[in-house]
């Protein structure tokens, strides 16, 4: 008798790392179905799109797969495709894509991971299949934890949001704040590194609002301290932190712990304190710049990276030109820029003085244009230190050579033997880019 078939699954995804940590868990899920993982789309017996709807751009993509997938459809009338995540959770949204998309076979929303394989027995036995719950039925720990036997692993310790950017369509898509117990993430971050993973990446929303709904008083910064005492665990980093609620105990927690590094992503959004309002980010241009402060305070060489929107509506050139003097004032890292783009569903969405997309992409250019000088200067004052890395693999544009970042989050590129994937190693910078770094082995 011909052995059975061994089942291929391709998972996609899309967006922030939240979206990447959901696309993990479903494809563990199929393993415990029997499929097998692939990148093979051509040959692929089940296809998972975990989708984002943060951005316009995103959609975009997203739905160019999709319809690149209903040929493949028609050559494998036996494919199984399914589409889960933020798109499919939006308000509204399911019976839109269900009439653009008939070849679907699984739509599912962010509340319905943990049920995904009962979702795949139905298609299975045949037909389609839609199911998005509004609000979160299931306990957090409900669903597969991070994949072992990795060097690094985003874990998640809290999902949702409750801050109502008015901007930002998660709360809408995500639900409010829920925070996992500590115990529940040290055993799984425990039982990571017992597999070999040497660097977690802790994941929320606003990791800085964490434990806000336990009592006794168990803050991001209790978690933090805990975590770092993790034996073998080499690195610890953490995103997002949302500028209102970073407090002091948390940076002086990352200052005196030995594996939390010392970088922060902190989104500033906008330099004008009227376009911060409408975006109903809850701090001011100053508050932001007194974090900063105090983080340098602490922290001289610790990192900083950021997300800016440009074009929000109402946005004037005098708002526009408040944002770059910030980001002459400040020495990120690293900037991720963004067009405003409408969300349905959100405020801003409804407000009348929109800005052009002409006017957005010219904003956008010379926000670019700055950041990147900045970046490259940032960089450039690196050449000549010596910097501990961990060491990730090969270079993905250059195999032969190996790839590690900095506790500042910086990719160095490096010569070394594969046996170094995997350490911690004390690097030379001898060259800089925008992006990168290039170095030695220090003996």
């Amino acid at each position: 008798m011909e052995k059975d078939k061994e089942k291929k699954v391709v998972t996609l995804a899309y967006g922030c790392q939240m979206s990447e940590r959901d696309a993990e868990t479903l494809t563990q899920i199929t393993r415990q179905e029997g499929y097998t993982s692939s990148d093979d789309l051509l040959n692929a017996d089940l296809v998972i799109i975990n989708t984002c709807c943060v951005r316009e751009s995103a959609e975009n993509k997203i739905l160019g797969k999709i319809g690149e997938l209903k040929k493949l459809k028609e050559k494998n009338p036996n494919l199984k495709i399914a589409i889960s995540g933020c798109m499919v959770q939006q308000p509204g949204a399911l019976e839109r894509l269900q009439k653009r998309a008939p070849h679907i076979d699984i739509w599912a929303g962010t509340h319905n991971l943990h049920d995904f394989s009962a979702l795949l027995h139905q298609v299975e036995q045949g037909g389609k299949v839609a199911e998005v719950w509004q609000e979160p039925k299931m306990p957090l720990e409900s669903t597969p934890q991070a994949e072992k036997g990795k060097l690094q692993a985003n874990v998640n310790i809290m999902y949702g949001c409750n801050n109502f950017c008015s901007y930002c369509i998660v709360p809408h898509v995500r639900g409010r704040e829920r925070s996992r117990k500590p115990e529940e993430i040290i055993q799984e971050i425990t039982d990571l590194v017992s597999s070999g993973c040497r660097e977690v990446t802790l994941l929320g929303q606003n990791v800085n609002s964490y434990g806000k709904e336990f009592s006794p008083v168990y803050d991001f910064a209790d978690l933090l301290h805990d975590v770092d005492q993790i034996p073998n665990l080499l690195r610890i980093r953490f995103i997002t932190s949302h500028p209102k609620d970073l407090s002091d105990k948390l940076i002086e927690t990352v200052a005196g712990g030995n594996k939390l590094c010392e970088h922060f992503h902190l989104p500033i959004q906008s330099g004008s304190n009227f376009i911060l309002e409408r975006m109903n980010r809850k701090y001011t241009r100053e508050y932001y710049l007194s974090r900063v402060n105090k983080i340098h305070e602490i922290l001289p060489k610790a990192s900083l990276t950021t997300d800016i929107i440009v074009g929000f509506p109402g946005e004037s050139e005098i708002d526009f030109e408040q944002t770059l003097e910030i980001m002459n004032m400040i020495h990120y890292s690293h900037a991720f820029t963004f067009m405003y783009s409408k969300r349905s569903g959100t405020l801003a969405a409804e407000m009348e003085d929109q800005i052009s997309l002409d006017v957005k992409k010219r904003r956008l250019q010379r926000l670019m244009s700055v950041q990147n000088v900045k970046s490259l200067a940032w960089r450039e004052q690196m050449i000549g230190n010596t910097y501990e890395i961990l060491v990730e693999g090969p270079s993905r544009t250059n195999p032969e050579r190996l790839v590690g970042r900095t506790r500042g989050n910086e990719l160095v590129v490096f010569n070394g033997p594969s046996e170094l994937i995997g350490s911690l190693l004390n690097i030379r910078i001898t060259e800089a880019g925008t992006w990168t770094l290039v170095g030695d082995i220090e003996d």
